[in-house]
């Protein structure tokens, strides 16, 4: 049986990739520092903080929330995102580890 790649890599190892892949553009990094300093911010909210048009802040908010690092609420007509607080505190430990 043929095992993909990902499969022969230690499962923190690969969780410490996808971390690092959203976090892969400066973008994402703010929008994280952003819902870091607060409980929820609305997608319109982050637009407006961010020099992006707001489809390329929906397509990292997409690749953050892929990555498990936030939580997307829809409260309608607005989305509210939030720091997943799981992942987050993973993906603080993990990466802690790897740089120690």
């Amino acid at each position: 049986m043929a095992f993909s790649k990902a499969e022969q890599f230690d499962e923190k190892d690969v969780a410490i990739a996808r971390y690092a892949k959203a976090l892969s553009h400066p973008a994402r990094v703010a929008i994280l520092r952003l819902l870091s300093k607060q409980d929820y911010c609305y997608c319109g909210d982050i637009v407006e903080d961010l020099p992006i048009a707001q489809s390329t802040v929906s397509q990292h908010l997409k690749e953050l929330k892929n990555a498990g690092l936030i939580e997307g609420e829809i409260t309608p007509p607005k989305v509210r995102y939030c720091i997943s607080k799981e992942h987050y505190t993973i993906a603080k430990q993990f990466f802690k580890e790897l740089f120690e």
